[in-house]
């Protein structure tokens, strides 16, 4: 018994003279919610479509819980519930009709009042039980990402593959959808897609970046964090022009971030010597008296900023 759900190992696609995958290697933990975040075009989708046998890797493999898909894909993907990033229901099909249809695709039969059961179970977990009748092309986009998400788990599958399933939704939408996630937390192992990065900070346990073909960097959120570059959050009232131009200048300061807040001034400031700017800083910013300082301290560490770190640092290779 393994306790890795997905293991990808030195993965290469090529499409004709263009690399997409470059050596990719991934392990992803059993029961845990796994982010796999890159840009657009990054091959995130290419991946998951190797993992579920959509595609053939020029080389390399992946394993679904020791199962080769390459060499056992029927056994491998028995075990998965997908979600493509463009998912399609046939418009006039109702929701309960598409969950059904999706289950029969499965090995294995549940008895009619089983599946009826547990497909309405599925409606009412994805909040879509007040919709089972309503046919899937009157679905809004965040109810339809829903019912995508009702199909992957009708086989009760232990590794859930979504990609991109919060992307192109209303904020109203990513919630409901990320909200769904965190409730499966324990339930299934899930491994889904997305160029949202506070998404990835919200709900997942690990996480895998994708940049140039390759993973540039993977594990807990805590562990990645700490590749972040420090900042400082700083409020101001007054003109902060001379301030500014002054904190600049120092060798120590990589970046200024500066946005207005109604009267008030927000600053995120970036250095590369934490110990330089907690000595400092306040007293460079106080000197200057056409401005007041309301609020100083270190800022949260977020994924945002160890992504720009490492992905900035690998560029930079």
């Amino acid at each position: 018994m393994t306790d890795l759900a997905l293991e990808i190992h030195d993965l290469h696609k090529n499409f004709g003279r263009t690399h997409v995958l470059k050596s990719v290697d991934l392990s992803v933990p059993t029961d845990s919610i796994y982010g796999f975040l890159g840009p657009n075009g990054a091959g995130k989708s290419t991946t998951m479509k190797i993992v579920m046998g959509l595609l053939r890797p020029s080389g390399g493999r992946a394993m679904v819980f020791g199962d080769d898909v390459g060499q056992q894909g029927v056994e491998a993907r028995s075990r998965i519930g997908y979600l493509p990033q463009q998912n399609r229901f046939h418009p006039y099909r109702n929701c309960r009709d598409v969950v059904t249809y999706v289950a029969h695709l499965y090995p294995g039969r549940r008895s009619r009042n089983e599946l009826r059961t547990r497909v309405d179970e599925l409606l009412d977990l994805v909040g879509l039980a007040d919709k089972a009748t309503r046919r899937a092309g009157k679905l809004s986009g965040g109810e339809a990402q829903r019912l995508g998400i009702a199909q992957a788990l009708i086989a009760d599958p232990d590794l859930l593959i979504l990609d991109e399933p919060a992307a192109s939704l209303d904020p109203l939408g990513r919630h409901d959808v990320l909200t769904l996630l965190d409730n499966l937390r324990g339930q299934t192992t899930v491994f889904y897609s997305t160029h949202i990065l506070e998404d990835v900070q919200r709900v997942s346990d690990s996480v895998a970046i994708l940049t140039g073909g390759r993973v540039v960097a993977q594990g807990p959120i805590e562990q990645l964090l700490q590749s972040a570059d420090t900042s400082w959050t700083v409020r101001f009232k007054g003109d902060t022009s001379a301030a500014e131009r002054e904190l600049a200048a120092e060798p120590w300061v990589t970046e200024i971030v500066a946005n207005q807040r109604g009267e008030q001034e927000l600053w995120t400031v970036r250095v590369n010597d934490d110990a330089a700017a907690d000595e400092r800083m306040l007293p460079l910013l106080v000197s200057h008296l056409e401005c007041d300082v309301v609020e100083f301290h270190p800022s949260d560490k977020t994924l945002e900023d160890a992504y720009l770190a490492i992905v900035g640092a690998n560029n930079d290779a």
